[in-house]
């Protein structure tokens, strides 16, 4: 059977990134393993710490800036999380200063939000 071990998001500044998915959205640090300039910098979440690992990825390949503009422009997200009230996170996040471009939406099946990772 295969499973996700990793993913990742595209980030600008690593310890900028960190202290978003941490102290923010209550992620927890992982790894953290110099590479050189960068570092290989995971997170997951504090309900599942041997679960995926989300990782904070530089985004210096050159293909890296005109995808992460088309994501935007086109509302789509690149990456999906789930919590059990998605009101209740969005009034907690927004309380933290975490920026939505989507607030809490109904969709029938499930309710969505979009936050901006900055």
């Amino acid at each position: 059977m295969i499973r996700i071990i990793t993913t990742s998001v595209f980030v600008d500044d690593q310890a900028r990134a960190l202290a978003f998915y941490t102290e923010m959205l209550g992620f927890e640090k992982k790894e953290d393993i110099p590479l050189g300039e960068f570092r290989w910098l995971t997170v997951v979440s504090p309900a599942a710490r041997d679960g995926v690992e989300l990782l904070l990825e530089p985004d210096e390949h050159p293909a890296v800036g005109p995808y992460k503009e088309a994501l935007v422009a086109d509302g789509i997200p690149a990456a999906s999380f789930g919590v059990d009230d998605v009101v209740a996170e969005h009034a907690r996040l927004t309380a933290l200063g975490v920026t939505f471009v989507q607030p809490p939406t109904d969709l029938g099946p499930v309710t969505i939000a979009t936050l901006d990772d900055t």
